[in-house]
């Protein structure tokens, strides 16, 4: 079922957006050679809590940790550890938040250091294709797959792969709701996006092939060619004429 949200709830999404954005910015200050990742989830977690939140991941499903911090080859839900950043390094943080009842969503991808030409063009790619995706929202009778094919299109037109074993997602009451937003496949499919949608929509690009493989954690999910990927997400709703972007 496909919920549109009142302008009310709406509001709500967008009071737990406000500390992802926060988020996401401090995790872009503490991203840098020789920091483990398990002290930006703690830092992380810390914020979020001090500023009303919660941790919508920590205990989901028996996730263990606050966020999902994803180095180089993982696509998605890297457990924070003592592993170190090391210079050329790439890493996914997504954060999501509980407030008042409503959830928000985002993700970002962080060069270490100077990095590698490929790492940059990867990390730019799949910023760009977010808001690719977004633009898609705009047309008459636009639907959800719209958003798909644009993101797909622009991930190909440099060369990289969108993964097709993970996808975006509707949210509010809930962390995870319908409708499932793919980040591949034509046009002109899914539910029509109406007014008072709420969707996460998160390009997850992989520098080689789409395919991917979870660990025997349950959680890292990796690039089946041990390639790098990149991850952008943000929370956005449909609003008449056009979309707002909750958590940018």
């Amino acid at each position: 079922m496909v919920f549109l949200r009142s302008s009310r709830e709406i509001e709500l999404i967008r009071r737990a957006c406000r500390i992802v954005k926060l988020a996401l910015l401090l995790a872009e200050e503490m991203v840098r050679p020789g920091v483990p990742t398990e002290e930006i989830d703690h830092a992380l977690e810390t914020f979020i809590r001090r500023a009303g939140g919660r941790p919508a991941f920590k205990g989901y499903r028996g996730y263990p940790a606050a966020t999902c911090l994803s180095l180089n080859e993982v696509v998605v839900h890297g457990i924070p550890g003592s592993r170190r950043l090391e210079e050329g390094d790439i890493l996914g943080v997504d954060v999501g938040v509980e407030k008042e009842g409503y959830f928000g969503d985002g993700a970002r991808t962080f060069p270490v250091g100077r990095g590698c030409e490929e790492a940059q063009r990867l990390v730019q790619a799949t910023r760009e294709a977010f808001f690719k995706g977004v633009e898609a929202i705009y047309g008459e009778g636009s639907r959800v797959s719209d958003i798909s094919s644009a993101i797909e299109s622009h991930v190909r037109s440099y060369g990289f792969s969108a993964v097709r074993a993970l996808c975006g997602h509707g949210i509010g009451a809930a962390l995870h709701e319908d409708p499932e937003v793919p980040n591949y496949g034509p046009p002109g499919r899914g539910a029509k996006l109406e007014p008072g949608m709420v969707l996460a929509i998160e390009p997850m690009v992989n520098s080689g092939g789409y395919d991917v493989e979870t660990l025997e954690d349950g959680w890292t999910v990796m690039t089946q060619d041990r390639r790098r990927s990149a991850h952008y997400e943000n929370t956005v709703a449909v609003v008449p004429g056009g979309v707002e972007i909750l958590s940018f």
